[in-house]
């Protein structure tokens, strides 16, 4: 037993500690989306751009998590037990994996809903079409270029040079295509799914309080 315990500390932190750190970024955007976009005020002070711009710098650390099941594949190419597979990386991953997705999902959807409450509904659609691109450009450069949200900061000019290059480069440009793709198509997907859960739940916790004010 203790062998078991000892190989599956030692699985996950060679092939799972990023979990923690890569979930920690995927949450920065989703608590801003929440102060940003649900506030009662409307007024949009100096604070409010700094942190929408904070936002995007570290949106795409959400889906970015999509790519990560790189690591399960490595994982369970490591020749560990079936049972450190199955009860470790598996569900660890697969976890990090749905969390950081829904957590871009549920990002996406207050920014949606803040256009509608400014009156700008006709934009949403091309706002997602556009955050989508962004995020594929930020998935790429940061899973082929090593690049992180803070580089915006810390070196720009590196940054901005290795973004122009890529962008007018056959098979970079080609590979941001794809996953801005799949982004529209999974966030569409999993968008009706959040919409229609978050649908039910309200409905049945108005008919909870229905029926407590009917005691």
């Amino acid at each position: 037993m203790e062998s078991i315990l000892a190989d599956a500390f030692e699985a996950f932190n060679k092939y799972s500690g990023w979990i923690v750190w890569n979930l920690f970024l995927a949450f920065i955007p989703l608590i801003l989306s929440f102060w940003l976009f649900l506030r009662p005020s409307k007024k949009r002070s100096l604070l409010w751009w700094c942190a929408l711009i904070t936002f995007i710098a570290f949106l795409p650390n959400a889906p970015y998590l999509l790519t990560d099941i790189i690591h399960l594949i490595e994982a369970i190419r490591a020749g560990y037990s079936i049972w450190i597979t199955t009860l470790v990386f598996i569900p660890l991953h697969s976890l990090a994996i749905f969390i950081g997705w829904e957590a871009y999902v549920i990002s996406l959807i207050n920014q949606s809903h803040y256009l509608k409450k400014q009156g700008a509904r006709k934009y949403i659609f091309a706002s997602e079409l556009i955050t989508h691109a962004l995020c594929a450009i930020g998935i790429f450069l940061g899973r082929f270029r090593r690049f992180n949200s803070w580089d915006l900061v810390t070196k720009p000019d590196i940054l901005f040079v290795s973004t122009i290059g890529d962008l007018t480069a056959k098979k970079p440009l080609l590979v941001i295509a794809i996953t801005w793709i799949i982004l529209m198509i999974l966030y569409w997907l999993t968008k009706q799914i959040t919409l229609g859960t978050l649908l039910r739940i309200k409905l049945l916790l108005s008919k909870i309080d229905s029926q407590q004010e009917l005691k």
